[in-house]
């Protein structure tokens, strides 16, 4: 048995050599070849030579650019790009492995300037491109024309100029083009309606003239069609009726002059959701030939235009509208009361800047986010609606001629979900209570540095309304308002009362406007906890008392004006009060102090109290010099003491006997003759 286990035990060893031996070989035999790259090599080697045609536009004085508080420096995706590779893992490249062929190059957001290079078109088989947030300039190459198989083409954003060629028709796949943000000019080419599948063309933000082609007509795939900020004329494009499947429309922009009546078809238009017609010279809405418009319109935004009469109650028909703008248009008449059927749905209304007149309907303000009616006729009380406003953000009742308020609470702001930046209020009444502004929380949070470090510099961080008020003693319009930029703006309305000592609580606070009201009493001290308030307007009002010293400790208040109050007393001191003109200070009952300039103390009326207080000054300085100087004799006397009591006590001789002095002064020149 032990003579088995011995022969058994030696042969182990060369069993399990021949096992690995068999299973080494059959890893060899059954072992898949070495897989082909998927990029052909005239593919690869056509995407080298674009590599080394590539130039990376370089700043001089570095980056800047940020996202998330971080510093991104271009990385260009042609870095990975090594001949020994296989080009479909290449950064940028998308290949197809059952055709094996390159199918997408994406070369976006690489800061790559210089032309476009013609060498792109011998990738013939590519079928999306996208070159977008570059710096090439220069015109499109025409071998781009060469490339049959695209769906996708992405120029946007870059520096391209002159006419679009009228080859870009022939790109008969294309589904979506986007060549906005760049330099064109010229007519769009009419050869665009040629595109059979397009669903996305944007041309906005270029310097295309003339009208739109009616051979868009044909282009009734489309999906979206955006043509904003350009400088396009006549009248509104009839080709738009064969667009069946319209979802988004933008006509808008600062150069468009489309003309004319905006027509009733438009509305027929079934799956039309987003509607931009705005800065414009259309001038009236055709009437529907359907009773009912689109049932999916969410945006409609017609202002900057010429439009005249009433708001046209085919709004009132649109279940889903959430954001309607007609300011700085001629509508006039009252608001309709149909709008009641928005009043579930509608949150950002705009109808200021016209001419309508009467009052404020009561149900519109449910779910409203922003809310502007100034620059109208209207008059009339408040809505009691308005304290239920939890989502609103924006208001503005600038010019609202309220006549009456029976009822406070009308203007119960604290009921308000302040939830950012800023607000353009008219009433008629007090500004409530002294707790007013206890609620408004979103302004009374003071960002730490943490915050400010984190602040976004990209991305969503304003909100898309405009707003008009008086910044620094110049009336501005914010067309987008920062986040966070914090403004109250209560000037020329009817206000009367104390102003509030709640409002110290606001301390994310920039502009604050209180001017042409009936304000009475003292300017609170707590404003004094402004610490970010950059510009203060308290002028014209009947404001009593002296200026909180207070204030003088708010390093970036830049813009200050307490005129024609009723004023008094020691203006704080402060580099930002020494800066204010004397119109700042000026009609009021008896303002001075350091701050003011001499040509202000002269400007301004002295009361007899401030005499007083500087006769009371000048005698107080003419006994500070008396003690000034007694504090400066005194030590002279007592050092003087000092000598002449030390001289004294050691030589009494030399003072009490002059005839000693002079022997003395004889023995000195007696012995210079020896």
């Amino acid at each position: 048995m032990k003579a088995y286990w011995n022969i058994t035990k030696s042969t182990i060893p060369v069993t399990l050599s021949v096992i690995f031996l068999f299973i080494n070989n059959q890893e060899n035999v059954f072992a898949a070849p070495p897989r082909p790259h998927l990029c052909r090599p005239e593919q690869r080697d056509a995407l080298v030579k674009l590599k080394n045609e590539l130039e990376v536009f370089i700043s001089p004085f570095g980056y800047n650019c940020y996202v998330n508080g971080t510093i991104l420096t271009p990385h260009p995706k042609t870095v990975s790009w090594e001949i020994n590779n296989d080009g479909c893992t290449w950064e940028g490249i998308t290949c197809n492995p059952d055709l094996h062929s390159l199918t997408a190059l994406d070369l976006s957001s690489n800061d790559f300037n210089g032309q476009i290079m013609s060498s792109l078109g011998n990738l013939s088989l590519l079928t999306s491109l996208d070159l977008s947030y570059n710096r090439f300039s220069g015109q499109i190459p025409s071998s781009i024309g060469n490339l049959s198989h695209l769906t996708s083409l992405d120029l946007s954003d870059n520096q391209l100029s002159g006419q679009l060629p009228s080859w870009i028709g022939n790109l008969s796949h294309l589904t979506q083009l986007d060549l906005s943000s760049n330099n064109f000019s010229g007519q769009i080419p009419s050869t665009i309606g040629k595109l059979s599948h397009p669903t996305f063309l944007v041309l906005s933000s270029n310097q295309f003239v003339g009208q739109i082609p009616s051979s868009f007509g044909n282009l009734n795939r489309l999906l979206s069609l955006v043509l904003d900020s350009n400088m396009l004329t006549g009248n509104f494009p009839i080709a738009l009726l064969n667009m069946t499947i319209l979802y988004l429309l933008d006509l808008s922009g600062n150069h468009n002059k489309l003309k004319g009546q905006v027509p009733g078809w438009l509305w027929t238009l079934p799956y039309l959701r987003h509607v931009d017609l705005s800065n414009n010279n259309l001038i009236n809405f055709e009437r529907s030939p359907r009773s009912g418009p689109s049932l999916m319109m969410a945006a409609l935004l017609v202002s900057n235009n010429n439009f005249t009469g009433n708001i046209p109650s085919f709004i009132c028909d649109l279940p889903s509208l959430r954001t309607l703008d007609l300011s700085n248009n001629n509508f006039d008449g009252v608001i309709p009361s149909c709008m009641a059927n928005l009043r579930r749905t509608l949150t950002d209304l705009n109808l200021g800047q016209n001419r309508l007149h009467g009052g404020l309907p009561e149900y519109i303000f449910k779910y409203l986010r922003s809310f502007d009616v100034g620059h109208n006729q209207l008059t009339g009380k408040l809505p009691r609606a308005l304290i239920h406003s939890t989502y609103l953000e924006v208001l503005n009742f600038l010019y609202y001629a309220l006549t009456y308020s029976t009822d406070r609470y009308y203007f119960k702001l604290p009921s308000l979900s302040c939830k950012s930046s800023t607000y353009r209020i008219t009433t008629s009444t007090e500004l409530c209570r002294q707790t007013t502004f206890v609620k408004w929380s979103a302004m009374s949070s003071l960002s730490t540095n943490e915050d400010k470090l984190n602040r976004k510099y990209m991305g969503d961080v304003y909100s898309y309304d405009s707003l008009v008020l008086m910044d620094k003693g110049v009336v501005m319009e914010l067309v987008r308002i920062l986040k966070i930029y914090t403004a109250l703006d209560f000037s020329r309305n009817k206000l009367e009362g104390k102003i509030p000592r709640s409002i110290g609580l606001l301390k994310e606070l920039h502009v604050l406007n209180l001017s042409n009201n009936a304000f009475t009493g003292h300017i609170p001290s707590s404003m004094g906890n402004l610490r970010a308030l950059e510009s203060l307007d308290v002028s014209q009002n009947q404001l009593s008392g002296e200026i909180p010293q207070e204030l003088g400790s708010l390093s970036y208040l830049a813009y200050m004006n307490f005129s024609h109050n009723q004023l008094a007393g020691l203006v704080p001191g402060g580099t930002q009060f020494r800066r204010q003109n004397c119109s700042s200070f000026e009609g009021n009952k008896g303002l001075f102090g350091p701050s003011l300039d001499e040509d202000c103390r002269d400007n301004i009326h002295t009361p007899a109290s401030h005499k007083q207080y500087e006769t009371t000054e000048e005698s107080d300085e003419e006994v500070l010099s008396w003690i000034a100087a007694v504090i400066g004799a005194v030590p002279g006397v007592i050092l003087g003491l000092t000598i002449g009591y030390i001289l004294v006590s050691y030589r009494p001789e030399w003072f009490v006997n002059p005839c000693v002095r002079k022997k003395h002064k004889h023995r000195r020149r007696s012995n210079a003759t020896h």
